[in-house]
């Protein structure tokens, strides 16, 4: 009897680099190791879409559409090239309108791609209705998804069998079209006999001609497991990706699952030990010179108290390295339970995953409750639809007072439409006055990345790629430095304390020439960020690392203190300053889009 053939779709090129190294990998740099999959004989790849699309733009200095265009002329025209949506969200962190909605199927299909898996993290199947039709309409596979976590202890009300029955019935009653049905679970955190009884229970409400898959990762450290219960139970195909992006936050490797089903009535893929050894050697060499941060090759057994993807804990660590606060991620993970349980148990994955990232993180930095996240407060309130179980009823009254809105039950998409900024007109007339070409891909950049798509199109975003020593860094324009051993990675001056007296360092490349000078004492303390300033005013601190979005007020502006002067964006949201004290805005001392320090004035108030 011959062995049931398993679909393999690698997922090294999309998830693996996003779960490793947070997206950030320059397509020139990996190439080669596509060509060495295709030789391999691997013909399903995740290549797109997710947090892979905005990443390119934001960070690379890439053009994602480009990108695709290229991965196709590699892989010839019958590889199954696959990218990842969220819904109404399609490939943004926000909402889509019905245009943008239908421009992202037409956009993709048009560069390369064959299927489209498509997601709601809330499991709200009013949000896949639309997108269907239009993956559908441009000619795609539609993968049709629901999405898996476990919830924190002691919490209940969702993420179980019954619930994940609920929803595929719901997905069969709508009638949207699809080809085929993925249970995923960005966090890894469902345990194996669950996975076993919902591929078990989907098996038998779908029938045996509709393909089945389950998306894990192996963060919780139980993916393999998971993999082998939705095999027994009757799965499909699953999710692989290929060292050194595998394990840890990604997906498991590859070989490490070709010999989990060793002796077992599996074929995975048709895939051959020896060829894949020979992909991996040189996907190793493609990769060498990127910092990989240590997170990243962990397992957690701390994630299914507070579930974090593996995709979004790297970027969220990278983002927390590059404004220094990365010594709180244990913090913020911690915070993330509480978080989940009253936001109304959406999914952790993206974007509720980073909705759940930012509420923790602004409950760790401010204070717990302090500050709300737009999207977690816009989630709650139900503007991206209808999560699971009600969300807690004074986060809810905290996020209409901050955020100045009411909750909803409205279809977000009708609220998208009236919305003039998500609309194709309002960013091509954007690329008019900027002087861009108004294609439907650059005007569909600049809709779904905002200003930093438009940063990118004029040729003003910054490259940020972390590599292994200053020497992998030389050609790359900005290019940071990872966490490495050497003194390369010290450079600098520091102030450090011995004994309570406190010197100045200056640490120095080749020879380690190391200059230390003592520090006077100040016969006064420095002021503290809201005492009164050298020109008579009270300074406005910037709350965090981060850059000024936008600044409310101008000199002469009379405010209150609480007053939001002006907005920081950290860690992709938007974070508010407000003003210590009554008065009279007397300086502006920092411009929209101006990196700034915590701590450091942004105005002042007399």
């Amino acid at each position: 009897m011959a062995k049931k053939y398993i679909d393999v779709m690698d997922t090294t090129f999309r998830d693996g680099f996003q779960s490793v190294f947070g997206g950030r990998v320059l397509m020139n740099d990996f190439f080669p190791a596509v060509e060495a999959a295709k030789e391999a004989g691997i013909t399903h790849f995740e290549f797109g879409g997710g947090a892979r699309f905005q990443s390119l733009f934001f960070y690379l200095q890439e053009n994602a559409f480009e990108m695709m265009d290229k991965f196709r002329e590699i892989v010839g025209p019958d590889a199954n090239l696959q990218t990842l949506a969220r819904g109404i969200n399609t490939v943004m962190l926000d909402t889509g309108s019905r245009e943008l909605v239908e421009m992202h199927a037409k956009m993709f299909s048009k560069h390369g791609v064959t299927t489209i898996r498509n997601f709601d993290a809330l499991n709200d199947v009013q949000n896949l209705e639309y997108s269907a039709e239009c993956i559908k309409k441009y000619g795609l596979n539609h993968e049709v998804v629901v999405t898996l976590m476990d919830l924190p202890p002691g919490c209940v009300g969702a993420h179980d069998v019954a619930f994940y029955e609920k929803t595929l019935r719901n997905i069969l009653d709508s009638n949207l079209p699809f080809d085929s049905l993925c249970f995923k679970d960005a966090s890894g955190t469902s345990s194996p006999q669950k996975v076993y009884d919902t591929v078990k229970m989907a098996r038998k409400l779908v029938g045996e001609d509709i393909h089945i898959r389950l998306h894990t990762h192996e963060t919780a450290g139980v993916s393999v497991a998971c993999y082998l219960a939705a095999l027994e139970a009757g799965a499909d195909g699953i999710d692989l990706a290929a060292s050194p992006v595998s394990g840890g936050t990604s997906q498991p490797d590859i070989l490490t699952m070709m010999h989990a089903v060793k002796g077992k009535d599996y074929d995975l893929g048709g895939l051959e030990l020896e060829k894949v050894l020979k992909y991996q050697e040189v996907l190793n060499d493609c990769l060498k010179d990127y910092f990989i941060p240590p997170e990243a090759t962990q397992v957690s057994p701390l994630i299914p108290f507070s579930p974090m993807p593996g995709g979004a804990l790297t970027a969220n660590t990278q983002m927390m390295r590059d404004n220094g606060t990365l010594d709180k991620f244990p913090e913020v993970i911690k915070a993330m339970r509480e978080v989940v349980e009253k936001g109304g148990y959406g999914t952790s994955v993206t974007p509720v995953s980073q909705f759940y990232w930012q509420q923790a993180y602004a409950n760790v930095m401010f204070g717990p409750w302090k500050q709300i996240a737009p999207g977690y407060g816009k989630m709650v309130l139900g503007y991206f639809g209808k999560t699971p179980v009600k969300p807690d009823e004074k986060v809810v009254a905290f996020a209409a007072e901050k955020l100045k809105l009411e909750p909803t039950t409205e279809n977000p998409l009708d609220i998208a439409d009236r919305d003039e900024k998500k609309t194709m007109s309002y960013w091509r007339g954007r690329l008019e006055e900027e002087g861009i070409e108004t294609s439907d891909e650059n005007v569909f950049i600049a809709a779904a990345c905002n200003e930093k798509g438009i940063a990118f199109l004029k040729g003003n975003g910054p490259l940020s790629v972390r590599k292994n020593s200053d020497q992998t860094c030389e050609n790359d324009k900005e290019c940071e430095v990872g966490e490495n051993k050497g003194m390369s990675n010290a450079t600098g001056n520091y102030t450090v304390v011995v004994d309570g007296q406190k010197f100045n360092v200056t640490v120095a490349e080749g020879d380690a020439d190391i200059q230390v000078t003592p520090v006077a004492e100040k016969s006064n303390p420095a002021p503290s960020a809201a005492a009164p300033a050298s020109t008579g005013g009270t300074e406005v601190p910037a709350t965090v690392a981060g850059n000024v979005w936008k600044v409310n007020v101008k000199v002469g502006d009379s405010v209150k203190q609480g007053d939001v002067v002006a907005i920081l964006e950290a860690m992709k949201m938007e974070i508010d300053v407000e003003a210590p004290c009554d008065g009279t805005v007397s300086a502006i001392l920092a411009n929209p889009s101006d990196p700034v320090e915590e701590g450091q004035a942004i105005a002042t108030i007399s």
